[in-house]
């Protein structure tokens, strides 16, 4: 699966599009404009995406790439 595809279906499930997540992570202080927040961990993110939103692990990474800057 494409990571363009991974962000399609977190979409689909969701409603949140990537711009959403980035700006919720930022509320969060998991994020910045620039990347991921100085000492925030991967597991911080991924267990948030899990929780709130129900997303697999997959697809909590495919965000938390999103947020490190990953676009394709």
């Amino acid at each position: 699966m494409s990571f363009q595809a991974y962000l399609d279906n977190i979409q689909a499930k969701t409603g949140k599009t990537p711009a959403d997540f980035k700006a919720l992570a930022q509320a969060k202080g998991f994020a910045t404009a620039d990347g991921i927040a100085a000492g925030v961990k991967a597991t911080q993110i991924t267990d948030w995406l899990k929780a709130e939103f129900d997303l697999g692990h997959g697809h909590a990474m495919a965000i938390f790439a999103l947020l490190k800057g990953k676009t394709s």
